[in-house]
């Protein structure tokens, strides 16, 4: 319900805004216009008295969102994968804005997890300790199960944070129809499909049974990856406000000493973090979009191990294999491929010139080809390319852009833990692996095996179906004595079209017995 609460809390942001300094970097970032520079500043500046103070030892933006709570910061840290909407400059400085905030108390925490788990906390834990990690939504207890002895993680929503971030949320939608209303040159960044994007992100982290579901799936697409763990869900212990999963022990993968003291191979470790991360995001479609040294450790074996499953990003297989190609294309410098690829893709529109984009991917590929191994970064290709793309008609795309987050953010753990790291010497095999794997003919066989599948199972409905669809969008049917006939002519298409999926699965097998 958007009423005057909502406009009052815009007053008090805008306020705080004006108030740390953050107003000027915030319009500069978004290239505001006169229109609703002169809306805000009049908001705010009558009220500048009655915004927060903040940290002065923190810089201005992230000064504001962590004065003003739970939601801003939240939104902050997901604009921080949006340089499309904020700039790279402000996407930066929204990087390394911290998730925490003071802890609330063991009784509160008890009290949640025995009205979740409908039984005294004594009957479940153990023993039950002080939070030892407290952030914006939710706190984590170490404790022991009863039944067990097993030490687990406990995660705990905060009191009352549905309430908190439902009215944050329904402000950001007022400030962003505003924003709509009184810049129209704004629409290109599409306010209202940023806070939709936050508004789904936050409501999957509130349900801490979303969560747990993410944890799951992604243990089991991982449980083959040697060197890489998952502390196991205790589904029996979790429910939509409680998550326990077991405790996870080892060196925080962001401590270079006790890693060097536990005598773990960083380099190795560097490799590996990179290719776990390439294989997940390629191979699966399903990667940790938060995978910065708070979220990993070094399990006494040596193995990786990671936690904090909030965001996950998601690939489609379609997206996964153009985007294999373009990486492998740019590893070989074949900047024409990485084009047509493109333009394959329909990604870039088809009345651009192929040749005038292959030169300017190879205006991007080259400059980073001639760094210096250690600086060179994937991360950064892709940022530019995201640029090259958009400047050729390619729409903006989320999932992609929160890859290429992720992508930086991983490189750099990689890099603080060998500095020399060489980026695509260490991702080639994985990038060379999955094209032979989802490109070559052994793809081709699979895809045409799915889609006789498919056809066996609907092609005997397809006639209706079809005729359906023509009706229902309006074309005049035919006639009915003519149905018979349509019919039989659909029929003896999908006829064709199952002769030539088993003519080419037959090929492809011969073609393999020679192998």
């Amino acid at each position: 319900m958007r009423g005057p609460h909502n406009i009052w809390r815009l007053v008090v942001t805008g306020a705080t805004f004006e108030r740390t300094g953050a107003m000027n970097v915030v319009l500069d970032a978004l290239e505001t216009p006169a229109s609703l520079r002169f809306v805000a500043r009049t908001l705010a500046l009558p009220f500048k008295w009655l915004g927060y103070k903040g940290d002065p030892n923190m810089p201005p933006v992230t000064r504001a969102l962590t004065a003003l709570g739970p939601a801003y910061i939240k939104f902050g840290q997901i604009l921080s994968t949006r340089p499309d909407v904020v700039g790279d400059e402000l996407a930066s400085q929204l990087r390394v804005l911290q998730d925490k905030l003071p802890p609330f108390s063991v009784a509160e925490a008890k009290a949640e997890v025995a009205k979740e788990l409908g039984r005294p906390v004594d009957q479940i834990f153990s023993e039950f300790s002080e939070p030892v990690a407290a952030a914006s939504i939710a706190q984590v207890h170490k404790a022991k199960l009863v039944s067990s002895g097993e030490a687990v993680a406990v995660k705990v929503l905060r009191p009352g944070i549905e309430r908190a971030f439902a009215r944050d949320v329904d402000a950001f939608y007022l400030a962003a129809s505003m924003v709509e209303i009184f810049s129209p040159g704004s629409r290109r960044l599409r306010p209202m499909d940023v806070i939709e994007h936050f508004d789904g992100v936050v409501q999957g982290e509130l349900d801490l049974r979303l969560e747990s579901a993410a944890a799951s799936e992604f243990a089991a697409n991982t449980d083959k990856d040697d060197g890489f763990q998952l502390p196991a869900i205790k589904w029996a212990y979790s429910a939509r406000r409680v998550m326990t999963l077991g405790w996870a022990e080892g060196v925080p993968l962001g401590d270079n000493e006790a890693i060097d003291a536990a005598g773990h191979d960083r380099v190795e470790l560097g490799d590996r973090v990179l290719q776990l991360f390439l294989n997940q995001a390629l191979r699966d479609g399903y990667f940790h979009a938060d995978m910065h040294q708070g979220n990993l450790k070094v399990a006494p074996n040596g193995d990786l191990v990671a936690f904090d499953f909030g965001i996950m990003g998601h690939i489609d297989e379609y997206t996964r294999r153009v985007y294999a190609e373009i990486l492998f294309g740019f590893i070989r410098r074949d900047y024409k491929r990485v084009a047509e690829v493109h333009f394959e893709a329909g990604y870039v529109p088809a009345n651009r010139d192929v040749d005038e984009f292959a030169r300017a991917l190879r205006a991007v590929g080259e400059p980073i080809f001639g760094m210096d191994a250690s600086k060179i970064s994937m991360g950064r290709l892709l940022s530019y390319l995201f640029e090259v793309t958009e400047r050729f008609g390619m729409e903006t795309r989320t999932e992609l852009i929160l890859l290429q987050r992720t992508m930086v953010v991983v490189e750099g753990v990689a890099r603080s833990l060998n500095p020399q790291i060489n980026i695509w010497q260490v991702a080639s095999p994985i990038v060379s692996n999955y094209i032979s794997q989802s490109i070559g003919p052994r793809a081709t066989l699979r895809d045409l095996s799915k889609t006789a599948r498919v056809m066996a199972r609907f092609g005997p409905r397809l006639p209706r179906l079809v005729e359906a669809a023509l009706i229902r969008q309006g074309n005049p049917a035919p006639p009915r004595k003519d149905h018979g006939l349509l019919r039989w002519a659909l029929g003896a298409v999908i006829l064709g079209v199952s002769i030539g999926i088993s003519g080419a699965l037959t090929f492809l097998l011969v073609d393999f017995a020679f192998f």
